[in-house]
Parts: structure tokens; C-alpha cells; sequence
């Protein structure tokens, strides 16, 4: 996130601080501890100097500096990255909700409740809604989050969206093909015709992503193509909404285009699978909706097996995932979805790092942004062994410590 008010709680000039005395140190770095993927340092120690990540090791072996802080045997995590959210919204679907969770049938428009929500809302409030909950994820451990504007739909109400996020975060995305608005019901072209055009030259300042919900009822393989090819010519790269409610050409063609990132990813052929492992194209998975729907997990171990990079975010929305919680993500990540505490905080940090394509954030190794969370826990692993439990105790961010 920039370093906005938003994000900033603290305020004073950052120095040189050690922090010692860390019961195990999730690096990501195995060439920093014991070998494996996340590069976990037994009583560790950290040294952060201004916005950067000094020192790495052993707590005994820590050089001096301006401030000392004790971690009293808690455990010290990258701060979470959150690469996939939509919070520029306004409203809330409860009754939604409430009639899925009680099986009730129910009418209402689902994307389209929140579209017309959002159009009425004003920037101040868009803008309010949006701080809450980036302050929200933070107190949950997220220092980097991604959001998108999709909720607008026109010219205007999609420039104002991304407008809005640019002022709070660095990962803006361009989601003007979230669904196709009541308006172009009849001419779903013509549509198209306005995301790749008008609405792409008033979006485009303010984005570095452009997406698209590639399924059966948003947008087709050809249209999907077209978005996103469009936004490739004016500087945005790609990410992929795939593979969620169906099977369908989203995750090929986030491949095939490069994108950064493929999300959902539920339903997956041994094709899309293959694919993704051969690709530098990261499997975004995002286990809020399938709990907030009561839909079919994704199978992170078939992915992982095959050798694909996985991220976990939280899909931070209204209708489908109103959770700004990655702890609650990589809970349900280990319990429903086959992966392991330690593959869950990777893909939760590194993985969500590269499905931003960003090398400076998701590992606590010297050079790296000091993105750092201290948990109430001697492990890592409480963060699934304790679903539901607040075990952040302490946030750094760009070596500010927020709280």
C-alpha cells in the first residue's frame, strides 16, 4: 500500500531497531534457515534500518542499533499480501447472505445490488469504506493489498473507483469487465467496446492491473482476449477472474497472455493444470468464497503436486467474500483445501508477491521492504492450529511500526 494516511498510523522517522529474541522466523529464504521453502530461523533476530530489511539470523548474533524491541518468543511472519480484493464498493448484501446460509431462495441482483449501491454513494464515503477496510486488513497482518474498481460500470463511476484506490494503495486494478451493467443487457458489444475504449483511456492513469471475470453470464474466451489485450497496449498488465463457477478458457488464457495471476481457479482441467506449471502464471486462490458460498474448495494440493506457484488472498468483497482476514484464509486454506501450514504462509506472503510480480515484499531477507508481523504464538502454525483467534500482536511496515 503507499504510504498514504490510510496506512500510516505511525508517523515518526524510521531508524535502526532489532528485534530479538524471535522463536521461529518464517524468511522465505531457505538459503537464510533450515533449508525448506519458507526458511524458518529458530531464535531469530531482525534487523530493520529505515524502510528495508538489514540483518537476518541467529537472536545471539544480532549487531546493535538505535532501538531494541523483545519478542519475547513470539513468532515473526513477512507481513501478508493480499493480491486480490475489491473494496471500492458501498452497501452490503446481509440478506443475501442470510438467505444462502438458511437456504432460502432469494432475488436480488447480486453484483448489480452493489453496482447501484456504489453509483449513489459518494467519493467521501467510497473513500471512507475503502480506509476501513485496508485499517481492518492491517490489523490482521496484511502490509501490501491489491483492490479493484468493478462496481461502477460507467466512464465515470469506474475512473472515480480506481481514482479512490490509487490514493490507497500502489496495486490498483482496472475491472471495468466485472459484468456486463442492466444498461448493455441487449448489446454486451457495445460494452466491450466501452472498457477497451472510453472507459480504458479514463481508467488507465490510475491502474497498473487490468481484469476481467472470464465465465459463463460475465465475459466469454474472445471477449476476455479482447480486455485484456486492450489493456496490454495502454500499459496495464493482466490478471485473470478464471475458472470459478466453471471450466472455461480463463486460466489458458491467462497463460497465454502472461497475466500475473489466475484467480479462483476452482474448476480446472489436467490441461489448465499443466499449464499453470509450466508458466510463470500464479494460481490465485481465494477459499472466502467457497466458504461464503458453500461451493466446491479448490484443490490446492493438485496444483502444488504439479508444481505450481500458489498464492492465498482474502477476494475481500460485498457478495462473495466479506473477509479482509488472510489468518481466516490460510485456516481454511490447511483444513478444506489440502495444504500444509507452511505452503499455506507461503502462498499468504511470497506467493501473493509474485501473483503482484513484486520482489521487494513477502520474505524478511536483508534488502526486502521491512514488512514484518510478530504473533502472539511461538509458530506459524498456530495461524491454522488457531483459527479465528487474534494472534497479531505487532505490524511493521516499510520498517514503520504501525502497532
Amino acid at each position: 500500500m503507499s504510504t498514504t494516511t490510510t496506512m500510516t498510523a505511525a508517523t515518526a522517522t524510521p531508524t535502526s531497531t532489532v528485534i530479538t529474541n524471535i522463536a521461529g522466523l518464517v524468511t522465505n529464504d531457505p538459503s537464510l534457515g533450515d533449508g525448506t521453502p519458507i526458511g524458518l530461523i529458530q531464535d531469530a533476530a531482525v534487523v530493520i534500518d529505515g524502510d528495508r530489511i538489514a540483518w537476518v539470523g541467529e537472536s545471539s548474533k544480532a549487531p546493535a542499533t538505535d532501538n531494541a524491541v523483545d519478542a519475547d518468543g513470539r513468532a515473526a511472519v513477512p507481513g501478508f499480501v493480499d493480491s486480490h480484493s475489491h473494496l471500492v464498493f458501498a452497501g452490503d448484501r446481509t440478506e443475501e447472505f442470510n438467505a444462502r446460509m438458511s437456504g432460502r431462495a432469494y432475488a436480488a441482483g447480486g453484483i448489480r445490488t452493489t453496482v447501484a449501491a456504489t453509483r449513489a454513494a459518494t467519493d467521501a464515503e467510497l473513500a471512507a469504506n475503502v480506509a476501513r477496510y485496508l485499517a481492518e486488513a492491517l490489523r490482521q497482518g496484511t502490509t501490501t493489498l491489491e483492490t479493484k474498481s468493478g462496481y461502477g460500470l460507467t466512464v465515470e463511476h469506474e475512473a472515480r473507483a480506481v481514482r479512490i484506490a490509487c490514493d490507497h494503495t500502489d496495486e490498483v486494478t482496472y475491472l471495468g469487465a466485472h459484468i456486463v451493467p442492466p444498461e448493455y443487457a441487449d448489446d454486451p458489444a457495445a460494452y466491450v467496446a466501452l472498457v477497451t475504449g472510453e472507459m480504458l483511456d479514463a481508467c488507465a492513469p490510475y491502474a497498473r492491473w487490468i481484469d476481467v471475470f472470464c465465465e459463463q453470464g460475465a465475459f466469454d474466451g474472445d471477449q476476455a482476449r479482447a480486455i485484456l489485450t486492450a489493456g496490454l497496449a495502454r500499459g496495464l498488465q493482466p490478471r485473470v477472474h478464471a475458472n470459478q463457477l466453471s471450466y472455461g478458457p480463463g486460466v489458458l488464457l491467462a497463460v497465454e497472455l502472461d497475466a500475473a495471476s489466475a484467480d479462483h481457479c476452482t474448476h480446472l482441467t489436467d490441461a489448465d493444470v499443466d499449464a499453470l506449471a509450466h508458466s510463470d502464471t500464479v494460481a490465485t486462490l481465494l477459499p472466502g468464497a467457497e466458504f461464503s458460498t458453500r461451493a466446491v474448495w479448490p484443490d490446492a494440493r493438485r496444483l502444488l503436486d504439479a508444481g505450481a506457484t500458489v498464492a492465498l488472498s482474502t477476494d475481500c468483497n460485498p457478495g462473495s467474500s466479506f473477509t479482509s482476514s488472510v489468518p481466516f484464509c490460510i485456516a481454511l486454506a490447511v483444513r478444506d483445501m489440502g495444504m500444509t501450514p507452511d505452503e499455506a504462509i507461503w502462498s499468504a506472503t511470497a506467493g501473493g508477491a509474485a501473483a503482484l510480480r513484486r520482489q521487494d515484499i513477502g520474505r524478511v531477507t536483508p534488502g526486502a521492504r521491512a514488512d514484518l508481523v510478530l504473533l502472539d504464538a511461538p509458530s506459524h502454525v498456530h495461524l491454522a492450529y488457531r483459527p479465528g483467534v487474534p494472534l497479531v500482536s505487532s505490524v511493521w511496515r516499510g520498517g514503520l511500526r504501525m502497532f
